[in-house]
């Protein structure tokens, strides 16, 4: 068998990248591999030449999936695979940095299972409103990876020890990853940056992106030199809708390690909450951390399962 990795993906056709010759083959799948999952972008597979014909006969388990619920159906959507890194983009300058948005994407992450990286960029027009040592800190003592950077003067001294520009291209080398972030962020300009030109932007870029939004399951690999990148509009709208509620504390990792040791195991963390462990704790990181993760909470139990997509 040949090992190969799938690069897209066009209804029951997939094009997979043999790891050895790196060529690019289209191939079908056997029928069984199809029947009660899919194949997505990003899976490892085993495929055979039949011919003038490559099949993919088995598929390899998986490190982590990129996912939605789909509550009404009780199953899960899968639209990626075996990702290395979430890179969450937002700007120091314009558009606004949104601490809300950051930790949406970041619930994202811990759920499926990806190590995140935060990036600030516009790190030289960095407005004087926005406490950044603050916002870093807060990320950093939530376990996160954040890197300042400007895409549009790679070279510029970050003034971060080592994470600037070079350290996040040297993270991401070799790695597979998806890039996020609110339009306007620098994402594109970045992804040039960081692959010398040889990848000048992402496939589509959503101009907007909300709550409510909707957008297809399509994906890619999108591949340069350096760095592999994952390109899905599948996973740009930052609706948790569809978490479980009752989960959604397990994915701010930082509060579940205090959560744990509530005296009811269905504390709801507010200041009535009877033997809550937050009341012992004075952490302004902390404490901004579980205001978004009652917002989101609240968010989510006032949807009616019927209106769940």
């Amino acid at each position: 068998m040949i090992k190969a990795r799938v690069h897209k993906s066009d209804r029951r056709e997939f094009f997979c990248k043999i790891i050895e010759t790196n060529e690019i083959v289209q191939a079908t799948a056997l029928a069984n591999l199809l029947k009660d999952s899919e194949i997505v972008v990003g899976d490892y597979v085993n495929i055979v030449q039949e011919k003038d014909e490559y099949v993919i006969h088995e598929v390899s388990e998986r490190e982590n999936e990129i996912f939605r619920m789909l509550v009404r159906e009780k199953k899960k959507k899968v639209t990626a695979s075996n990702v290395d890194y979430m890179v969450i983009f937002t700007s120091v300058g314009k558009p606004a940095y949104k601490r809300g948005l950051i930790d949406r994407y970041l619930v994202r992450s811990f759920q499926w299972g990806i190590r995140p990286i935060v990036v600030f960029n516009k790190i030289d027009d960095v407005k004087k409103k926005l406490d950044l040592k603050f916002e870093v800190d807060r990320l950093r003592s939530a376990g996160v990876d954040v890197y300042l950077i400007s895409a549009l003067n790679p070279d510029l001294d970050s003034n971060a020890g080592d994470f600037g520009f070079k350290d996040l291209k040297n993270t991401l080398t070799g790695k597979t990853s998806v890039f996020l972030g609110q339009s306007g962020v620098g994402k594109s300009k970045t992804i040039t940056a960081l692959t010398d030109g040889k990848i000048e932007l992402l496939s589509r870029e959503v101009g907007k992106v909300g709550k409510g939004a909707h957008t297809t399951t399509w994906s890619e690999i999108i591949e340069s030199e350096e760095m592999t990148l994952i390109d899905s509009p599948g996973i740009r709208s930052y609706s948790l809708e569809d978490v479980d509620p009752e989960d959604l504390i397990h994915y701010f990792p930082d509060l579940f390690e205090i959560a744990r040791y509530c005296q009811f195991a269905d504390c709801k963390h507010e200041d009535y909450s009877k033997g809550c462990k937050f009341h012992e704790v004075s952490d302004e990181y902390i404490e901004s951390r579980l205001d978004s993760y009652k917002k989101i909470y609240k968010e989510i139990i006032a949807i009616p399962d019927y209106q769940r997509k």
